[in-house]
């Protein structure tokens, strides 16, 4: 599943239930709704932005993250909030929501400060971390319905995934029509590609009637069933290699056996079991210098 397949959805959720997300990150509730940011540079790069009339109203200004290249983060945060909040004249709060712990950094510490050397700070920006693995699957079970996708990778096991569908399941069930169970059943099936395998996510949401339904469904799970194929091929390549070699050079030594296992391109299978042919030793088939201790033998000639 590409990585792509994330970015949308929960943005989607966002804008399916927006007021399911101010409780969520804790902030204020009140009327809720999502507003276009529309200076180039923020609506360019913030993922979503909320306007909730609390007492006072405020922006709900959220990013969700799924790759660890978040370095320069916390600057683009403040960046982005203080032209939120130039553009609509309201205080802004911004929050990471960190979907999987291979999002996490230390420099996601919640305040981003510049300064010069031996003086105080000129700049203390604020801004809230929410790491989704962390938070009790009740809270997610338990609150908005555009809030259900996060519960199979909040801190939960994966012995306790088929619980946590069930529980799914029954929220759904009669609830505001089948369009949105479709939206939660979609996203779920997506985010759950983030910690576990496709078979694994097919498995869990093969009895979801509205799953079968849902045109995002049967798109995914057309491409995991093409990335097992493709995966197949490759285990069954190595698989091969390791047994024509063996037969031409002797069993491979340790370092080798962990080369092979590391090869995912089919293509270059492929191309080392025609080498098999030609080459004398595992060394050779590999490119790997030859070691001086141990040297492959010659395959026999029949």
């Amino acid at each position: 599943m590409t990585r792509k397949s994330f970015d949308p959805t929960l943005k989607d959720m966002v804008e399916t239930e927006p007021g399911a997300w101010p409780a969520f990150v804790g902030s204020p509730t009140g009327p809720t709704r999502v507003i276009d940011a529309d200076i180039a540079t923020v609506s360019g790069a913030a993922d979503k932005v909320l306007r909730v009339d609390a007492d006072p109203p405020y922006l709900l200004h959220l990013e969700f993250v799924t790759g660890h290249d978040v370095a320069d983060l916390p600057c683009k945060l403040h960046v982005r909030n203080g032209l939120l909040e130039d553009r609509h004249d309201l205080a802004v709060r911004s929050v990471v929501v960190l979907l999987r712990p291979e999002a996490d950094s230390p420099q996601l510490t919640g305040v981003y400060e510049r300064g010069f050397p031996d003086e105080e700070p000129y700049l203390r920006f604020r801004y809230q971390v929410v790491r989704v693995w962390q938070l009790p699957s009740e809270l997610l079970l338990t609150g908005g319905l555009a809030l259900l996708p996060l519960a199979p990778i909040s801190n939960v096991t994966e012995a306790e995934l088929p619980g946590i569908i069930k529980r799914m399941e029954q929220r759904l069930s009669g609830r505001r029509g089948r369009k949105l169970a479709q939206q939660v059943w979609a996203a779920a099936f997506i985010l759950l590609g983030l910690r576990y395998s496709p078979s694994l996510a097919a498995e869990l949401f093969r009895g979801v009637v509205s799953m079968k339904e849902s045109s995002t469904y049967q798109a995914i799970l057309e491409e995991g069933r093409l990335e097992g194929r493709t995966e197949g091929a490759v285990a069954e390549a190595k698989k091969i290699l390791r047994r024509q070699g063996g037969k031409a050079f002797g069993p491979p030594d340790p370092r080798t056996a962990a080369e092979i296992d590391q090869l995912e391109d089919l293509g270059r299978l492929e191309d080392l079991l025609e080498r098999v042919l030609t080459a004398e030793s595992w060394q050779e088939l590999l490119g790997q210098p030859a070691s001086p201790k141990r040297r492959g033998r010659r395959r026999q000639t029949p």
